[in-house]
């Protein structure tokens, strides 16, 4: 199962807009005791976000789905904005950040990383 971006990934994502701002949904599959070890993940993750202008906006537990196909369940939502696309490829890349994504690794059997972009001014027509 995928976990994480591979360099071909991240050139993908660089192709469009990389100085739009993006909010990266991530959704997560934990090993077993995986949320613990995705606790201190996110500890590191933190320092490195800050550094490039980016800001954890939501982090909660998955409970039990209320519309969802089988293994379509994800144990924890992680909603993170950055300034850019290009802000996301820094952090990834930087060597400190580097460090520590071992914890992240390690704690997942799956992740599903979901850049997304601001929509409701054409929804809503603010």
């Amino acid at each position: 199962m995928a976990i994480d971006p591979t360099g071909k990934d991240l050139k993908r994502f660089l192709a469009h807009e990389p100085e739009r701002p993006v909010v990266m949904l991530n959704l997560l599959r934990f090993k077993d005791g995986g949320a613990e070890g995705y606790a201190d993940y996110l500890r590191h993750f933190r320092r490195s976000a800050e550094q490039v202008g980016a800001a954890i906006i939501y982090y909660g537990l998955g409970f039990d789905p209320i519309v969802a196909e089988q293994g379509q369940d994800w144990d924890a939502v992680l909603l993170v904005s950055y300034p850019s696309r290009y802000a996301f490829s820094e952090m990834v890349r930087d060597e400190e950040y580097q460090r520590g994504t071992h914890l992240r690794t390690d704690s997942l059997v799956e992740a599903v990383l979901q850049p997304t972009a601001d929509a409701s001014p054409a929804v809503w027509g603010d």
